[in-house]
């Protein structure tokens, strides 16, 4: 197949084992059936489950097993050979050993043994309706969200909220397995905002493991595992190793030559149906940041040592840390991998994908299990590390002092003690950064590359360089601090800006192809995106600056419900909501949901945080100390890296 199969396990209703015999000789793609017998012989719990293998295949038998909830599937023989159901699996192809039953892990709420905390003495008050904040008054502790955001109506909210998000669930065999990406039943067009996005099931997941709701999120996580097996080909062309589908969808569909049964397909769309046809680089990131998350809430470790997990994690590092043409440690993406899924100018190395690929390798490193075959690869993992650190902390940030070094910029240098090492031009420096940079804080710009910096500001990038360590401490609050000084200009009417400023006039039309739906201050070309709020909120915990967010919360609760949880908001101050957002947007809710769960129980983000590693702060200041502007013997140096 050119894919590693991993073990399968199918979350069926508790039911009898049912056996089924079928043979195959497909040369279609890959596609995942379950098989739901609904005849008057069967019951409607009872399921067969069966693999559409890729075109490379050749005839052969297959046997089948469904068991109880949480058993285990395994696939028969390839070869003609039927082979008996048991309770144990097999990884196929890369993986020869059995893996043990899964052992019954301690399920713990995650947050409910953690000691209460005590609430805010006061919350950092808005200036006005169209100012910034205007206290500066500390919080004597980061506790619970401050008694004056439980204003008239505001439980309501968080009622309907969850409502809403239950409805959006999407359910396989009978499992919760994620949620659509919005329900607006009023819609008639749902294109594809029916399908289940894994960057946008993140914010849903975390509500529901803090909430201590986790089944849904151990379903999603197995079953996404088993699309990333998957052959799919984009004009006869296939994607490598390790990717992880952007969505997928369940379909029903009649069962062939039985009219009485109907068969539920799980639809995987990794690129190929998308708009600019771009495979998501996030999604794999995404996928290992919620699987830490899913183990340190629920405390069941037992997913993460799986064989078939452990496989799904290093495929996903190997697809990452493959060497290529590329110079530098970060990773080289196109335009509309990530969020931004369209084009915005963002090729090339975007911060936003260079802070979810720091923060996954800090979490597949923590989770992979210590084996002979996973040396290599850790020793891979961890000079990537270092490296992807002191280049991002070191070329991409950007403060008045760092600026006007820029400005000062000698062109055309050459060898190794050049100082502008990507021969940046000082008349890129664009006028708007003049004036808006305030003298205290700072951030990461949006893009780096040979003879071009991208100075707008990502939210995304920057809240998650934060959150994963990826920004020194002082970095970190910089970014805060730029946050309360442009207040106005970053949250607005409603938080959150995705980028600032805005493309207009000949910039937009050539960078974005005149995209009608990216105009200005719409969309990906700085709209206003309420689920970033969760993410604004776990950066400010972390760095103990909880009022932050808090007032952030408080601006989203005037009018988020009352406008049926937008996608995004247009304008530059976000007060219309978007000519072509859709409503009750699923990430809009869970991502208000997380942040008010958060801002109740502060410790809680700690499933979710990355702390600054040791080693890495040693290399790093090593790094440092050896002044990289100066020339570099080749012969002494026992380790290199990358910078």
């Amino acid at each position: 197949m050119g894919t590693s199969e991993a073990v399968l396990h199918v979350l069926s209703g508790a039911a009898p084992p049912l056996h089924y015999m079928g043979s195959c000789f497909e040369k279609s793609n890959s596609l995942l059936f379950s098989t739901n017998h609904v005849n008057s012989r069967m019951e409607k719990d009872y399921a067969c489950t069966r693999i559409k293998y890729s075109r490379t295949l050749r005839s052969c038998k297959r046997f089948y097993a469904i068991h109880s909830v949480d058993s285990i599937y395994r696939r028969g023989n390839l070869n003609g050979r039927e082979e008996s159901s048991s309770c144990k699996c097999r990884q196929t192809e890369n993986i020869s050993e059995s893996i043990a039953e899964e052992g019954n892990g301690k399920w713990i709420n995650g947050i409910s043994n953690v000691a209460d905390v005590q609430n805010f003495e006061a919350a950092r008050p808005l200036k006005n309706e169209n100012g910034g904040l205007v206290s500066s008054r500390d919080l004597a502790t980061a506790g619970t969200t401050s008694k004056t955001l439980r204003e008239v109506g505001i439980d309501s909210i968080e009622d309907e909220a969850w409502n809403l998000l239950r409805a959006s669930m999407v359910y396989y065999c009978g499992n919760p397995v994620g949620t659509i990406a919005a329900n607006d039943s009023s819609d008639s067009n749902t294109l594809n905002y029916d399908q289940v996005f894994i960057r946008d099931f993140i914010p849903s997941g975390i509500a529901f493991l803090l909430k201590g709701e986790y089944d849904i999120v151990r379903n999603f996580i197995l079953h996404t595992l088993q699309l990333q097996s998957w052959e799919k080909t984009i004009d006869c062309h296939s994607p490598g190793q390790g990717l992880m589908p952007a969505s997928f969808k369940v379909r029903t569909v009649p069962l062939d030559g039985d009219e009485s049964a109907t068969e539920e397909v799980l639809d995987p769309d990794f690129g190929e149906a998308a708009i600019g046809r771009v495979a998501p680089v996030d999604s794999g990131l995404w996928w290992i940041i919620l699987l830490r998350a899913y183990g340190k809430c629920s405390g069941d470790l037992s997913v993460q040592e799986r064989v078939d997990v452990q496989t799904g994690i290093k495929m996903i590092l190997k697809l990452c840390l493959t060497d290529g043409f590329d110079m530098f440690p970060t990773l080289l993406v196109t335009d509309g991998s990530c969020m931004i899924d369209r084009r915005m100018g963002i090729h090339g190395h975007p911060l936003e994908i260079q802070a979810l690929f720091y923060s996954a390798l800090l979490c597949a490193r923590e989770m992979l299990a210590p084996e002979e075959g996973s040396v290599d690869l850790i020793r891979a993992l961890n000079n990537r590390l270092v490296a992807l650190s002191f280049h991002i902390r070191e070329y991409y940030w950007i403060d008045m002092k760092k600026l006007n070094e820029i400005y000062r910029y000698k062109t055309e240098e050459y060898s190794y003690d050049a100082v502008n090492k990507f021969n940046i031009y000082p008349d890129q420096i664009p006028p708007w950064l003049v004036e808006w940079m305030p003298n205290k804080g700072g951030y990461l710009i949006g893009n780096l590359q040979p003879a071009h910096m991208d100075f707008r500001f990502f939210s995304l990038g920057n809240l998650w360089s934060i959150i994963s360590s990826l920004a020194t401490t002082d970095q970190s609050h910089a970014i805060l601090d730029l946050f309360e000084a442009k207040w106005a200009d970053l949250v607005a009417d409603m938080p959150l800006k995705i980028c600032y400023p805005a493309l207009e006039g000949q910039e937009w039309r050539i960078i974005t192809g005149s995209d009608p739906k990216n105009t200005p201050w719409s969309y990906h070309n700085a709209g206003s995106w309420p689920t970033l709020l969760w993410q604004l909120t776990v950066a400010s915990i972390k760095m103990k600056r909880p009022w932050i967010a808090e007032n952030a919360v408080k601006i989203a609760e005037r009018h988020i419900s009352r406008d049926k949880w937008p996608e995004y908001y247009d304008t530059k101050r976000a007060r219309f909501i978007g000519k072509q957002a859709r409503l009750f947007q699923t990430w809009s809710i869970a991502g208000y949901l997380v942040a008010k769960l958060l801002l109740a129980n502060p410790n809680a983000a700690n499933i979710l945080v990355n702390l600054e590693d040791s080693e890495l702060v040693s290399a790093f200041s090593c790094m440092l100390s050896a002044n990289p502007r100066r020339k570099r013997s080749r012969k002494g140096l026992k380790q290199s890296y990358i910078i």
